[in-house]
């Protein structure tokens, strides 16, 4: 085990990446299990929302239990990854769709017990640095939601099973990573009793429920992007160049989601530590804001034009995202850390889910000119948010 608070990150960090790659795996291969379990329009929509379901019901238990608070997180990330592992791999036999988007949702639930959790890691490793500490995890969360993208562009002519049986390899990893080599680090769960007593704290402190409003703008845009963008790419490369190589959109999507994203969160966190959380959040979302009502307008243009937008928009989306998470973890009460930031995630990917499939249904009608306009708004109403809980940081600054 170790004992070095960098060293720790770094296993987390990797933990992450493997874990997340879950998100996506299934989302990748669409097309095919599109053909293969002859999927209607609904059947695709579910499908599509299975994972952050998934992700939304895990959530809500954790948080209703306080999971994160009562038990070993390192041991419910460990259990959590190794149970997502499984139920990816079974994905493989699946031959029907209803089938399949079950075992997406209990992915997606298995989700919950290791994204929140890692950031309640982090909190108890890094006292200080916090913001960049968690930028580093948000990057590792970033580039793990992408690596399926990354996958595929080595099993291209492969059967679509390799993308599933590798990301499934990769979360099992996790698990042993996490289990073996990481300490509790004096995490010592909460024992006490839990009650509505709990939700009751979280909603009456005015400083968390803005970082939490923040989240929900910010949530609103950042998976309807992730969703959203491949399709847009592939789309948009296609109307420029008929003869454009397929590789060109996934290589785009990787860069944009996980390179840029990955660079885009580190950066942040550096600069939320000197800058402050709540200005941070507000350049960001400004610029994400921008990228999503300006990427249409490079529809079908010059492709390196829409790869830029898409690159810009790729690191500002996710630049943020540690700091409404730090935001919790400074100022909640430390009896009830784990359960506010899950139920903060509860209800962030909870909006995601009315965003990601609202896509598709407005673009039938106004085209990928226009449709992701309405993910500013989003930012725009995350902004107002940060504004006034950046009164609240400055008064715990001065104090």
């Amino acid at each position: 085990m170790v004992n070095n608070r960098w060293l720790a990150l770094t296993i987390i960090g990797i933990s992450v990446i493997f874990c997340l790659s879950l998100w996506f795996s299934a989302s990748v291969i669409a097309p095919e299990l599109k053909q293969s379990w002859s999927l209607s329009p609904l059947e695709e929509a579910f499908l599509a929302a299975s994972i952050p379901s998934g992700f939304v019901i895990g959530a809500f238990f954790s948080s209703y239990f306080g999971l994160t608070d009562r038990y070993s997180v390192r041991k419910l990330f460990a259990i959590s990854a190794l149970l997502g592992a499984l139920l990816n791999g079974f994905l493989i036999t699946a031959d029907q769709a209803a089938f399949g988007i079950v075992l997406r949702i209990l992915t997606g639930v298995t989700l919950a017990g290791v994204y929140p959790t890692s950031v309640k890691i982090i909190a108890h490793w890094f006292p200080k640095q916090r913001g960049l500490a968690t930028g580093i995890l948000i990057a590792a969360l970033t580039l793990g939601s992408s690596m399926p993208h990354f996958i595929s562009i080595f099993t291209i002519n492969m059967d679509s099973s390799w993308v599933l049986m590798t990301t499934s390899i990769l979360a099992l990893m996790a698990a042993i990573l996490i289990l073996v080599l990481l300490p509790d680090n004096q995490m010592a769960p909460n024992k006490s009793s839990w009650s509505f007593s709990i939700f009751e704290k979280i909603l009456k402190n005015k400083p968390i429920m803005l970082a939490n409003y923040g989240y929900f703008g910010h949530m609103w845009e950042l998976y309807a992007m992730w969703t959203w963008l491949p399709a847009f790419l592939t789309a948009s490369f296609l109307r420029s160049s008929p003869n454009s190589d397929p590789m060109l959109s996934m290589f785009t999507t990787f860069t944009s989601i996980g390179v840029a994203g990955g660079i885009g969160c580190i950066a942040g966190g550096i600069l939320a530590d000197k800058i402050g959380r709540a200005n941070l959040t507000i350049i960001c979302m400004s610029i994400s804001g921008l990228c999503a009502i300006l990427i249409g307008f490079t529809f079908g243009g010059v492709i390196w034009l829409t790869v830029l937008v898409s690159i810009i928009w790729g690191a500002s989306v996710i630049a943020d995202s540690a700091q409404f998470s730090v935001g919790i973890t400074e100022f909640a009460e430390s009896e009830y850390i784990g359960t506010a930031l899950t139920l903060q995630m509860c209800i962030g990917f909870l909006i995601t889910i009315l965003s990601i499939n609202l896509i598709p249904i407005i673009q039938t009608f106004i085209g990928w000119r226009f449709v992701f306009i309405l993910l500013s708004i989003g930012p725009i109403l995350g902004i107002i948010s940060m504004v006034k809980f950046k009164y609240y940081e400055s008064s715990a600054y001065d104090s």
